[in-house]
């Protein structure tokens, strides 16, 4: 439960006041509903008690029905603005927890980054968030209502009918209550873990079945791979039954609680009704407001029945917050925008061979750098270095006089040998970097990279790409990621064999356009091809 708690005081945090302003309306809902549900039985037994002993003429009906009704109208209103209030402020909090979570992730070292697999990664992290919505919801804010509930529900029932009557129902509802969820809990975490790792497994293979169905048609295990994903939907359906069944019996356990508080209200009422010491009505208070108090417990059914897949989310995001990350961006000072390596070293592993040993260079703006050599020499890892993903062994790497990973977003950015799109418009894949820019701007980036005539004749920027820019040749869909690149209008650009699948006069009028649209951008580059290397003001060769 800790790791719960952890999760809860994250998320009241941000927004503390919309959370106590609907744990207030919370309360208010279920006082309400015990005045409104004890008043009317205190109405109805004392008329007719009145009827009965001839005094209906003079009773005051006008009064108690006009209470009933503010009671309910009033609690139907409040219901509204506590669900309001409360589901806001979890969807805004829940949205934190995401963007923290993925900033921990993109956070994360180039090696990791590298080998994990975004879809699983992120429907791990799209399903914990999902399962932590309960936490507010369904779990603190109807203990804390409830519990204030029953406090006052037992000392108003012990003023207006007797303190006998109020301790017992809170006693009942107080002790039977937690026993009934320590055993909820109990038998539900298992069942619920295992409905949360199904429906994972699920996920995972039917993205799997998506995403290689062409591969697996070729190899002939399409089939094989749809039946290991029915498999798991069979499982996840198993699961969500038993804790279906395990969420109902919890339910009527809590019923049997309130039956119970019901009851004993009811026979020590009537009890003492008979000895004199109250009316029948005011013993009625007792009963109703009691059937009404069940109302304190229902929505912990649910939560009861998902704890084991709220727990096991609960410690999955506070081990990923907990993490360290690295310091917050700070903006790029006025000064010469130099990209400067100053003794840089880096070994892959501590002990191995470094890859880098002692670099220096200085990369001016506007400049433009071709680093040289045969594969391996680390021509790729100085890019990362200089993007701030790999962290030197030694020496440091500066923009404008500091650190380069203490740089605003977008100072330096790093175009890999591999496209990174995503599935969408090229509209879409090109405002990632730049939200606000018009359709001039796009078309204008397009252009700098030889790329406007072949995105027209495709459909213009409404064109829809399929995963990882499917739909685009290599070389265009490169081309598509230096438009984006350029629009950006970084500091310092850092490239990685741009050029590699175009031929020679498409290379040559993509280099001349982005020098031309970027021409105080530095410009440092891992370069095999004469074009690349002829582009360049200086080369230095590695090795």
């Amino acid at each position: 439960m800790t790791a719960l708690w952890r999760i809860f005081t994250l998320m009241v945090k941000g927004e503390t006041k919309s959370l106590l302003r609907g744990l207030l309306l919370s309360t208010l809902v279920l006082m309400m509903g015990a005045a409104l549900l004890g008043l009317s039985g205190w109405f109805i037994t004392a008329a007719s008690a009145a009827g009965l002993i001839g005094a209906g003429a003079v009773f005051d009906v006008f009064r108690p029905s006009a209470m009933v009704r503010f009671l309910a109208i009033g609690r139907t209103a409040t219901r509204y603005g506590e669900r309001i209030l409360t589901h806001d402020a979890t969807l805004r909090g829940l949205t934190r927890l995401r963007v923290a979570l993925l900033s921990r992730v993109a956070a994360r070292s180039y090696d990791r980054l590298i080998r994990l697999r975004g879809a699983q990664a992120l429907n791990r992290i799209v399903a914990d968030v999902d399962a932590l919505d309960g936490v507010p919801l369904r779990l603190f804010l109807p203990l804390i209502a409830g519990a204030v509930t029953q406090i006052v529900a037992c000392a108003m029932i012990a003023w207006l009918v007797d303190p006998r009557v109020g301790l017992a129902i809170f006693g009942l509802f107080t002790f039977g209550g937690a026993g009934v969820l320590v055993w909820g809990i109990g038998r539900a975490q298992t069942p619920s873990r295992r409905m949360e790792a199904a429906a994972q497994a699920f996920r995972s293979r039917l993205i799997d079945l998506i995403t290689g169905r062409e591969d697996l048609a070729v190899y002939g295990q399409l089939t094989t791979q749809t039946e290991i994903t029915r498999t798991a939907e069979l499982r996840r359906q198993a699961a969500a039954t038993n804790t279906d069944h395990l969420e109902r019996q919890i339910g009527a356990a809590l019923m049997a609680v309130s039956a119970l508080a019901g009851g004993a209200a009811l026979w020590i009422g009537g009890h003492l009704a008979e000895m004199g010491e109250i009316s029948p009505a005011r013993a009625a208070i007792g009963f109703f407001a009691a059937l009404a108090l069940m109302e304190t417990l229902a929505p912990l059914r649910r939560a009861v029945a998902e704890i084991g897949r709220m727990i096991g989310a609960a410690r999955r995001v506070s081990e990923q917050l907990g993490h360290e990350v690295a310091s917050a961006a700070q903006p790029v000072p006025e000064g010469p925008a130099d990209l400067v390596f100053s003794g840089v070293s880096f070994a892959r592993n501590a002990g191995t061979r470094r890859v880098i040993d002692g670099f220096d260079l200085t990369v001016a703006p506007g400049e433009w750098v071709a680093l040289k050599g045969p594969s391996g020499v680390g021509k790729t890892t100085v890019l990362l270095l200089g993007a701030g993903a790999l962290s030197p062994l030694e020496g440091q790497v500066r923009l404008c006089g500091q650190p380069v990973t203490q740089c605003s977003p977008g100072s330096v950015t790093l175009v890999g040998q591999r496209a990174s799109l995503l599935r969408g418009t090229v509209a879409e894949n090109l405002r990632i970097v730049a939200p606000e820019a018009d359709d001039d701007a796009l078309w204008a980036a397009l252009a700098v990279v030889a790329l406007g005539d072949v995105v027209r004749d495709k459909g213009g920027l409404s064109m829809r790409l399929g995963p990882r820019g499917a739909g685009l040749s290599g070389g265009e869909a490169r081309r598509l990621v230096l438009a984006r690149a350029v629009l950006r209008k970084p500091l310092v650009l850092l490239l990685d064999e741009p050029t590699e699948g175009l031929d020679h006069a498409t290379s040559l009028k993509v280099l001349a356009g982005i020098r031309a649209a970027l021409p105080n951008t530095g410009v440092l580059m891992a370069a095999h091809r004469a074009e690349e290397q002829g582009a360049s003001d200086r080369i230095l060769t590695l090795g």
